[in-house]
């Protein structure tokens, strides 16, 4: 399924090149960190992108990782139980760039001009631009039964999902708004501790089958739940740069993909 951005985006619920649509969105963004655009997709994208996502789990690069909520090496300075070491775990399979075929929606979304103009407009950014590497632009990630994604921040000012399969229970995104606040250096050790140990009650999205979520995850904290039952999570990240020729780092594309191309 390859076809216009209105064969894929219901242009109708969401007006991308509308001015006044564009500005609710960026309100909405701005003032709750988290903008949640449901049947964004046509329910026949999703069925196409579900598809292929069936068909070519098996070229999926599956990683378990032990890691902190900062996603970085250990600090020496604190000790193993401090919220700057204490490890969580991560678990999930991805497919890259490269192995989403040459026909779909997918691609065909990602590259549209429309799609990055509203983006740009809602995210605040002048342009936004694809990796430079093969494997980081479109990934879609796969969680089946117990598989999970452990509290972090991201290192990113934003980050584009596309929901195409629910699990039938679990694998809920949870999150907590403002725990710290990186760009002046405060980490509110104290706070993340309290996430970690369950003290403070998350938010948590519901993003049905082809929902759009734009999210700002550098200074909240934020997870996947275990996912329960026998349908797999099946997730898309869409990753742009701010800057063009930028590829993911070799040591990154190597830990999540398992390969440099």
């Amino acid at each position: 399924m390859a076809g216009s951005l209105a064969d894929i985006v219901d242009l109708g619920r969401r007006p991308l090149d509308q001015d006044a649509f564009r500005t609710v969105c960026r309100r909405d963004l701005d003032r709750n960190g988290v903008l949640v655009l449901s049947g964004f997709l046509k329910p026949a994208a999703i069925t196409a992108v579900r598809r292929e996502g069936e068909a070519n789990r098996h070229l999926a690069y599956y990683t378990v990782t032990d890691h902190n909520i900062y996603l970085s090496p250990p600090d020496p300075d604190y000790p193993a139980d401090h919220p700057r070491n204490r490890k969580v775990a991560s678990s999930k399979g991805c497919i890259t760039t490269d192995q989403i075929p040459g026909g779909s929606a997918l691609r065909t979304l990602y590259d549209a001009p429309e799609f990055r103009d509203f983006l740009c407009a809602v995210l605040g950014e002048a342009a936004l631009y694809e990796y430079a590497d093969p494997l980081s632009s479109i990934n879609l990630h796969y969680a089946g039964e117990g598989q999970e994604l452990g509290w972090h921040f991201d290192n990113s000012s934003f980050a584009i999902t596309l929901m195409i399969q629910e699990p039938e229970a679990g694998g809920v995104f949870e999150y907590v708004k403002n725990v710290r606040d990186a760009e002046v250096g405060e980490m509110n050790y104290a706070l993340s501790g309290k996430v970690l140990d369950g003290a403070v009650s998350p938010q948590s999205l519901a993003m049905g089958a082809g929902a759009l979520v734009l999210f700002r995850g550098r200074n909240s904290m934020h997870r996947v739940t275990p996912v329960k039952g026998a349908r797999t999570r099946m997730l898309v990240v869409l990753a742009y740069n701010t800057e063009p020729g930028i590829a993911l780092s070799e040591s990154a594309r190597m830990t999540f993909f398992g390969r440099l191309g």
